[in-house]
This record gives C-alpha cells, sequence and structure tokens, in this order.
C-alpha cells in the first residue's frame, strides 16, 4: 500500500495547476535537467533564503538597521503560535513561522506582523515550571516567562507577562542565562533596597498593601528588602499609596530621582536633615496632638486642630531670608543677589518647604510651586489676621483655588532662612493653654517633617539642591495623590 501511495503524490506535486500556471512545465529535457542538477546547491541555498523570506520582518532586518548584533535566534511558541524569535542586546523581537505557500504568494509574509520588547522595559525572567501542590522545586519545563513594564498613561506603570513557550531544557537554559544577563547589565537598578512603611499612612493600611502590591514584585525582580516602619512625612511625599504599583515599578526599573534636602541648624548645633517644616499654627496643632496620644490618631488630630484654631494666636518672630538669585537681566537682580531679607512681626504660621507635600488635604500641595530637585525652597507666611479670614485660607487649600491669593498671605523663593523667635511674656503665655509649658521653659515646637522638635534659639534652614538620589519618581508626574496627610 505505501510503495504504491509515493508514485502517485509525486505525479500530484508535478501536476499542481499553479505551477503550471506559473510557466514551469511537469518536464525537462535532459540538457536541462543536467544544468539543474550542476546548480543544485545554489538553489538549495535559494530555497532557505526563501524559507527565511517567509519568516517576515526578522531575517528582513539587517543587524545594522536593528542597531545591535543578534545573540541568539530560536522557535518558541507565543500566544499559540510557533515563532521566529531574535534576541539583541536591546530588545527581543518576534515574528510568527508562516506555512510555505505553494504560489509563492507574499501576502501572508506581509500578514505576519513582528512585536518588539525592548529590554530596557524588562525587569524580570523566570523559567516557567509546572509544579504539583505542594512543589517547590523542580517541575516539567515549560518555557520562560519575561516580566516587563506597560505604560498604560503617562508615568503609570504596570506589568504584565509574556511567555516563550519551548520544552527543551537546553535550549531554554541558554536563553535564561542571556537574558539574565542583559539585566544584570542595567546598574542603576537596586539589587537591595531599604523600604521605609508608614503604618499609620492611608487609614492604616500602608503595611497591607506593601505587603500584597509591592513586596511581590520585588521579590519577582530579585531585589533583597529589608522593611522598617517609619511615620516620617516622606514616606508619603515622595510616592502616594495611590500609586503604589506605579512608584514600585519605577522603583524596579532604577530610574532615579534626585532630591532636595534642608539642613535644620541652630548657631551651635545641627539639629538634622530634612523637607519641609511648620512654624506658629502647624507646629503648635503637632505639639497639642503629641500630648494627646492616648487618643486614637484620627480624634487626636481633629481635636488638636480645633483646639488650636479655637486659641488661634500670633507669633512674634523675625525672619530673615536670601531669595533665590535671578538671572541676568531680570528685574530686582541687584536687591536679590547675595542679600539678605528681614521682616518682623506677628505671624499665624510660618512654612519652609522643599517638597510640594502632596495629600488629600492639599491635592495641589502645601507648597504648590515647589519641585523636589529646583534648588529653592517655598516661604510661606501668614500674617495675623481674624480667625475667619484664617479658615478661608485654610480651606483654600482643599480647592483649586489659589491659596495664596490673600492679603495677609506672603510667599517667597529662596535658599535659606532664618527664624527667630520672640519669648512670650507676662498673660499672654499663660492664657495659650497649647503653649503654656513650652513658653515657660524658653522653647518653640517645630514641625519639621511631621516630627515635633523644640528649639529656644534661633533655627536656621537652607537647602542643598539635589543632595540624594531616590529610586521613585517625581510626584509633579503623578496626579493629584490621594494620600493621607500626616504632617500631625
Amino acid at each position: 500500500m505505501l510503495g504504491a501511495v509515493a508514485p502517485v503524490l509525486r505525479k500530484q506535486r508535478r501536476a499542481w495547476p499553479e505551477r503550471l500556471a506559473g510557466g514551469r512545465p511537469p518536464w525537462k529535457p535532459r540538457s536541462q535537467a543536467m544544468a539543474t542538477g550542476a546548480s543544485r546547491s545554489r538553489c538549495s541555498e535559494g530555497a532557505v533564503a526563501e524559507r527565511q523570506r517567509r519568516v517576515a520582518p526578522l531575517a528582513a532586518t539587517s543587524p545594522a538597521e536593528a542597531g545591535e548584533e543578534p545573540l541568539l535566534r530560536g522557535i518558541f511558541e507565543i500566544s499559540k503560535r510557533s515563532c521566529d524569535v531574535v534576541l539583541s542586546a536591546r530588545r527581543l523581537r518576534w515574528s510568527p513561522i508562516l506555512p510555505e505557500s505553494p504560489t509563492g504568494d507574499s501576502s501572508l509574509v506581509s500578514q505576519a506582523q513582528e512585536e518588539i520588547v525592548e529590554m530596557k522595559d524588562v525587569f524580570s525572567v523566570k523559567l516557567k515550571r509546572r509544579r504539583f501542590a505542594g512543589q517547590k522545586n523542580g517541575g516539567t519545563l515549560l518555557g520562560i516567562t519575561i516580566f516587563k513594564c506597560l505604560n498604560k498613561e503617562e508615568n503609570k506603570l504596570t506589568d504584565c507577562a509574556i511567555h516563550l513557550n519551548n520544552f527543551s531544557e537546553d535550549h531554554c537554559h541558554s536563553w535564561f542565562r542571556h537574558l539574565k544577563e542583559i539585566l544584570n547589565g542595567f546598574q542603576n537598578r537596586p539589587k537591595s533596597l531599604k523600604v521605609f512603611v508608614n503604618p499609620r499612612s492611608h487609614k492604616r493600611e500602608a503595611t497591607h498593601v506593601y505587603y500584597e502590591e509591592v513586596a511581590p514584585l520585588f521579590k519577582l525582580a530579585d531585589i533583597k528588602t529589608d522593611v522598617t516602619g517609619t511615620t516620617n512625612v516622606l514616606a508619603h511625599t515622595l510616592c502616594g499609596i495611590k500609586h503604589a504599583v506605579t512608584a514600585t515599578l519605577h522603583i524596579v526599573m532604577g530610574h532615579i530621582q534626585p532630591v532636595d534636602v534642608c539642613t535644620f541648624s541652630t548657631p551651635s548645633k545641627l539639629l538634622r536633615f530634612g523637607f519641609s517644616a511648620m512654624f506658629g499654627f502647624g507646629a503648635r496643632t503637632l505639639a497639642l496632638a503629641e500630648k494627646h496620644r492616648w487618643m486614637p490618631a484620627n480624634q487626636r488630630k481633629d481635636f488638636a486642630f480645633i483646639k488650636t484654631l479655637a486659641d488661634l494666636k500670633p507669633e512674634e518672630c523675625e525672619l530673615s531670608f536670601l531669595p533665590v538669585q535671578v538671572a541676568q537681566g531680570e528685574p530686582h537682580e541687584n536687591d536679590s543677589k547675595h542679600q539678605w531679607h528681614k521682616i518682623q512681626g506677628h505671624f499665624l504660621n510660618v512654612s519652609i518647604m522643599a517638597i510640594p507635600c502632596l495629600c488629600s488635604m492639599a491635592p495641589r500641595g502645601l507648597a504648590p510651586n515647589t519641585r523636589l530637585n529646583n534648588g529653592s525652597m517655598a516661604l510661606i507666611v501668614v500674617q495675623n489676621t481674624s480667625r475667619t479670614e484664617f479658615i478661608k485660607h485654610l480651606k483654600r487649600y482643599a480647592s483649586e483655588r489659589n491659596q495664596f491669593n490673600f492679603p495677609f498671605v506672603e510667599t517667597y523663593t529662596v535658599q535659606e532662612v532664618k527664624v527667630q523667635p520672640r519669648l512670650r511674656s507676662g498673660l499672654d503665655a499663660k492664657e495659650n493653654t497649647c503653649m503654656n509649658a513650652a513658653s515657660a521653659e524658653g522653647h518653640h515646637p517645630w514641625n519639621i517633617d511631621g516630627d515635633l522638635m523644640k528649639e529656644a534659639s534661633e533655627v536656621h534652614v537652607r537647602v542643598h539642591p539635589q543632595l540624594i538620589n531616590l529610586y521613585g519618581v517625581n510626584t509633579d508626574d503623578l496626579e493629584s495623590s490621594q494620600a493621607t496627610c500626616n504632617c500631625i
């Protein structure tokens, strides 16, 4: 039966009407056959080239056009289709392998769409195995899984997986090693991280969010972590919890954000490094809240805010500041260059901020005109006014309206600030229940990044441009964060 079938199949191949229509006769004269035999090797090379051409765009793209030489080339099943896959140092490319058309029609080739993954967008590669329940090691090799970042919106990232299926151990291990070498060559990507989690933020859900959404991505990227709890305002200032996955992927991908840092000092000593500070209302609210730590956090904050607002009193002090130098040719150049300015009076609140301080209470930020790394600080001075006008000013922070558009609010862009309080005397100190003990000791409260500090002497604040580099993304690129404010 089998021997009888073979001649029939050969006749059918010769009798294909497409070949006849193409002008190729089903037989050749002996002289033509000899010529064909003499050029058999050249025809074989041509057939290989034709098959490669049918793999469509991959073979058609020269190394010069791609920008680098291919490192590996092989066959994997991707999305249930056999694909010709090429790996270079910069990208991974694949295109479906198409069946050979008897007509030589190239229309099928044009339908094969090449897909490309830039290696700079890949953050992890793993060997894919099938394991039984409870099995931790080994298992049947299924192929390779590549994890990459997708940019859904501007600077808002998500992760996705691409499965390259192949059952060959040697084939997959060779590809796996080359892929890992490429990923290890990205020098900016972290290998280990010190992670600060604010357990009090976002209604105490920050710890849960970290271990459910953030930690798995760090583990997937083979990043070692050391987790520490902190209540510092920086934890929600640089990356709001709403964008936890996006912030994590920016870290994993090694996106570095330079950040300005401030020093806080007295004439005799360095107090600390930080990013923002409040003197007056913001500091006295925090001081009162700290005296009632026995209360639940939200109740304590509300109580301290309302009580301090009810006992609203200004602070008498002298402010000295060095404005940011303006460019040549701009107005007031001679006044601002290397000259300290002084203002003296009674102020309800003084804010000094090197970062915007985005939070749910202030979607645009407590200092919306400040950036993380522009080398300056915002000095916001609220002069003495009525309680009603001050409340109007505070309400503006939660809206889109300009919270500084009041005659009693002044703003400056500065490099350095010196705050010299003046001690109260007589009945004023006794009348202020929030400040009674502090005033008696001659110390004034400061709210520095949500931490309470008390100092009796002048405090000097100076910005140090781009002093540190942090893994993450600029909050300017993330639209109105809904993180809970932890300034108090």
